[in-house]
């Protein structure tokens, strides 16, 4: 046997010498092993380093069509206390979130640790549960997807009865960016919050080879196009209704989802109405690579994750994912603390500050809000600023 039961392995094989890699939910960091003629001849050493905080993933398989989940609980929770739930999927074909390895699940532990219950879910369309379940979402990347991370949610309020369903908010990225607007432009009874990063906004606009596979071609299946676009959204938004504060993240040179895909987005909701808020990313591709902007990046998610649900974080606030650990255990940032750092510190000690019924409050200067005031005329208009 090549691999051990359980966890993740991959494995190449050239010529007589196989290498495997293996990691699972039990020991940091990946193990690769190399094998000639069938015996072992050497371990590679991994210098990866670790994570600050220690996943705790409850796997589960929730709701009618058992979707694989996992639930992250902060380490210091009582069991009783109420928590708001944090939904941090990716939701989309060829992408498994749920994985029984540590290093997946590090950054939604660490957003656990701040006061959440953070669920993980894999609806339909992700791989890893057979041809049917990923082709289900062929014709509607949005209804299926949606709806799988609601059933998720439900069953795991049975289980775990101190999810406060009351305040909900999600993340994601890329597929998971698109999956986290779609819920809260189209469920806001269900999500109150969300963070979408990089999110595709109109399948027209995307890659053709990925877009057509799953909804055919714009000519001849318009109807797919229409059910899973969401720049059609804000224009049918029922203004009695309160809008959930909604950030768009993306890099600036994405050359994936490129950045036209926010900049639409935003402008629909402009023309709606809708107050929203906008972070371009300056020379960031799809992926944010450089550390010192994920780690801030983190920081400033967790700051209006904050200021929507409310959560009641320990102090003081863990540090971010991002972070070194020293050899002597300790945790070693840069020298000097960014905004960002000292900001999130205050959050974590006095909680952070909210305006009843708005969801903003202060922001760093790098935002753009957009929202609507009416002047002294009466008159509705439009403004964009510079959040401070």
């Amino acid at each position: 046997m090549l691999s051990q039961p359980g966890g993740v392995s991959t494995g190449s094989v050239r010529d007589n010498i196989h290498v495997v890699s293996r990691a699972d939910s039990e020991t940091k960091g990946t193990v690769t092993t190399v094998r000639r003629a069938g015996k072992i001849t050497g371990r590679l050493t991994s210098f990866a380093t670790d994570p600050v905080v220690t996943p705790r993933p409850h796997f589960r398989q929730f709701g009618p069509r058992q979707l694989n989940s996992a639930v992250l609980l902060p380490s210091w929770h009582d069991g009783a206390q109420p928590l708001p739930v944090l939904c941090d999927p990716y939701g989309g074909p060829h992408a498994q979130r749920v994985l029984q390895t540590s290093n997946a699940h590090a950054v939604s532990q660490w957003f656990a640790e701040l006061g959440y219950a953070v669920l993980v879910a894999d609806g339909r369309g992700t791989p890893g549960r057979g041809p049917q379940f990923e082709r289900t979402v062929f014709g509607n990347l949005a209804d299926p997807v949606l709806d799988d991370q609601i059933d998720a949610l439900d069953a795991a309020n049975v289980e775990f009865p101190f999810l406060d369903l009351g305040r909900v908010g999600i993340r994601g990225w890329s597929f998971g960016g698109y999956l986290a607007a779609l819920a809260v432009l189209r469920r806001p009874d269900r999500f109150h919050a969300a963070l979408a990063g990089a999110p595709v906004t109109t399948w027209e606009l995307y890659d053709t080879h990925y877009t057509e596979r799953y909804l055919g071609r714009p000519a001849t299946n318009p109807e797919a196009y229409e059910a899973s676009d969401l720049l059609r959204l804000p224009a049918q938004w029922n203004h009695e209704n309160t809008v959930p504060p909604l950030m768009l993240i993306h890099g600036l040179a994405d050359d994936n989802v490129v950045a036209a895909h926010t900049l639409r987005l935003s402008s629909a909701l402009l023309a709606a109405g809708l107050p929203h808020e906008v972070l371009p990313l300056t020379g960031v591709t799809h992926m944010t690579l450089q550390e010192v902007v994920a780690e801030n990046l983190l920081r400033l998610q967790a700051d209006f994750l904050a200021r929507a649900l409310r959560p009641t974080p320990p102090t003081p606030i863990v540090p971010s994912p991002h972070h070194r650990t020293a050899a002597n255990g300790t945790t070693a940032s840069h020298p000097r603390p960014t905004r960002l750092d000292r900001r999130t510190r205050r959050m974590g000690q006095r909680g952070a500050t909210h305006r009843e019924g708005s969801g903003y409050s202060s922001q760093p200067r790098i935002l753009l809000r957009h929202d609507r005031h009416r002047h002294g005329d009466g008159e509705l208009r439009h403004r964009t600023s510079d959040a401070r």
